[in-house]
């Protein structure tokens, strides 16, 4: 799997929950070798010792033979081979063919065998407590590392291998963003091998170059991929341009569990009424505050423009070295999804949407007649807006865009930033930033007479219209794996911090590692996640592209607002009337 390779950011993560599953592992084993060495009567025992190689194979992605298995029981093979078939005889063990004539098999623990190591694994962990004092912060930061997270009532279990392995030549060819979710999928690379059963290669790209070659993919008589990766604004345009397949053809949707998914994620995936990708990652833009500064300067958490505006002037303290607010400023695609999130701030979709409760009604996407509404009312407040957050944000603010704005916020730099939440990593895994353990999380403050609003970006996993019908059920399971409720939790364990499902959110492990999952579940209980600041129509990301590079001319000083917001309408305009709006 190549994916991310250009972005050493995602380096940083550290699949934590895996690695000290396996360093319990390490211990147990030494353990065992202690008693053995130290008591010449003492005995190996076979069952535990091919349990513990087995489960540790399977958290590693490494595939076990039977005769690795045989070897790993540390008697005599006959006895060994014995005990191996008393356990898979008693179900903990399951047989899977590595070849066509099925005379090869793998080994891989049954969900009986992981859910009775994952029992032990807890007692041991309440024993160490108690007999050795453990608790508190301590038992918070451990917890995990005895697997006692697994014992908790709502607790998602472990990633399961499919009963036979996916039928798809010469591996799963996946295309994907480089952002730290997706590295995420990197790390955990043979472990998602051994669960389906074949290969993954992957190919990761900024945006901009990602929807290009999704295009150029549509183009071609057969696809490259099995999967590709949508950013949730592309649906409409790729739906429309047949770029991907609705997947009601191919897929019981119900198998999804869509009720499982965040409303307005799942929303988004959809054209016409119709899914055309799986949510991998729901990813808010949400505004990261603070904590400690606030309570220094004796602010309350800014629920409005006004209040965000004020506090950015309080603590932007340049002499210094330290600026009130950071955001998405960089010319084209970064600025232009801001301005964007910045009419939702005032009440107002970029097309005349019609209003229904909650927010606007993005149905009719695709039924034509779409007029831009960015030179109004809200898109002046809108602009002046931005032109006041200017006088509070770094010097460098009109070339940040989605890692520049985070990156100074993690140092301690800024005060405030708008980020999403995938970007959270880069001071919530790094106990020496600043803003580590000291991170608020709220929606977009509003404006006057509108509310809050968290505007849904992430991505969905669909499948190109163009892959060949022999590869088709193959892409269906591999996306049911790579978006199920075990590996969503899997990439929160190893450093995500992006989630598109309810029952992610609510379970007791994912809940301790991060209170971000906590705020946006609220939040989408409370109907402030929206993916209606970026309608997935065809033509949005032209869109974008004009309000970003007009706007970024008036943070210039080029031009007015007033200017500004006559030429964006126009172009927009233009652009929807002609035949580059798909």
């Amino acid at each position: 799997m190549n994916m991310m390779r250009g972005h050493s950011e995602g380096n940083m993560v550290t699949p934590q929950a895996k690695t000290e599953m396996l360093q319990m592992m390490s211990f147990l084993d030494d353990f065992a070798d202690e008693l053995e060495d130290t008591i010449e009567l003492f005995a190996p025992n076979p069952f535990y010792r091919m349990a513990l190689h087995l489960v540790r194979g399977h958290l590693e992605g490494k595939v076990i033979t039977p005769t690795s298995l045989i070897g790993a029981a540390r008697v005599p093979y006959a006895t060994a081979t014995r005990r191996l078939k008393e356990m898979t005889d008693a179900g903990l063990i399951e047989k899977r063919p590595r070849t066509k004539t099925g005379k090869s098999f793998s080994m891989h623990p049954s969900e009986a065998l992981l859910d009775q190591w994952m029992r032990l694994s807890g007692r041991l962990r309440r024993i160490g407590d108690a007999r050795f004092g453990r608790g508190g912060a301590a038992q918070d930061t451990t917890d995990y590392y005895f697997g006692g997270s697994y014992l908790a009532a709502q607790s998602i279990p472990p990633l399961q291998v499919l009963a036979e392995p996916l039928k798809a030549s010469g591996g799963l060819r996946v295309l994907v963003h480089g952002d730290p979710t997706f590295m995420v999928m990197d790390n955990l690379k043979r472990q998602f091998e051994q669960v389906i059963g074949t290969q993954i290669h992957q190919r990761a790209f900024s945006i901009d170059r990602l929807r290009e070659e999704a295009l150029r993919n549509a183009e071609r008589k057969a696809s490259r991929y099995d999967i590709i990766a949508v950013d949730l604004p592309w649906v409409g345009s790729f739906a429309a341009r047949n770029v991907l397949m609705p997947l009601d053809d191919v897929m019981d949707i119900a198998r999804l569990d869509p009720a499982d998914f965040h409303t307005a994620g799942w929303n988004a995936a959809h054209c016409g009424g119709r899914p055309y990708g799986v949510p991998a990652q729901t990813t808010p833009e949400l505004l990261f505050y603070r904590r400690d500064l606030f309570a220094e300067a004796g602010l309350e958490p800014p629920a409005s423009t006004d209040a965000l505006l004020n506090a950015a002037k309080v603590l932007h303290e340049p002499q210094q070295g330290r600026y009130g607010i950071a955001w998405n400023a960089a010319r084209g695609t970064a600025l232009g999804h801001t301005v964007l999130m910045t009419l939702a701030d005032f009440g107002q979709p970029v097309l005349d949407l019609p209003a229904i409760a909650g927010g606007f009604d993005t149905s009719g996407l695709l039924d034509g007649d779409l007029r831009p509404t960015i030179d109004t009312p809200a898109g002046l407040l809108a602009a002046e807006y931005l032109l006041e957050m200017l006088q509070y944000s770094p010097p460098d603010i009109l070339s940040m865009s989605w890692y520049e704005r985070v990156r100074p916020y993690a140092a301690g730099k800024v005060a405030m930033a708008y980020g999403y939440t995938l970007l959270a990593p880069y001071f919530e895994l790094d106990s020496s930033s600043p803003a580590h353990g000291q991170t608020g999380y709220l929606p977009h403050p509003c404006g006057a007479d509108a509310t809050p609003v968290a505007p849904v970006g992430g991505y969905v996993m669909g499948i190109p219209a163009n892959l060949p019908p022999e590869r088709v059920p193959a892409a269906v399971e591999a996306l049911l794996v790579f978006t199920s409720p075990e590996a969503q939790k899997l990439y929160v364990q190893n450093g995500s911090r992006t989630n598109p499902r309810y029952s992610v959110g609510a379970d007791p492990e994912v809940r301790r590692i991060s209170p971000i999952f906590e705020a946006v579940d609220a939040m989408s209980w409370r109907d402030e996640l929206q993916f209606w600041p970026r309608p997935p129509m065809p033509g949005i990301n032209r869109m974008i592209q004009i309000c970003g590079e007009e706007f970024h001319d008036m943070l210039r000083g080029i031009q007015t607002p007033r200017e500004t917001l006559r030429r964006a309408q126009s172009r927009a305009e233009d652009m929807l009337r002609s035949d580059e709006f798909t």
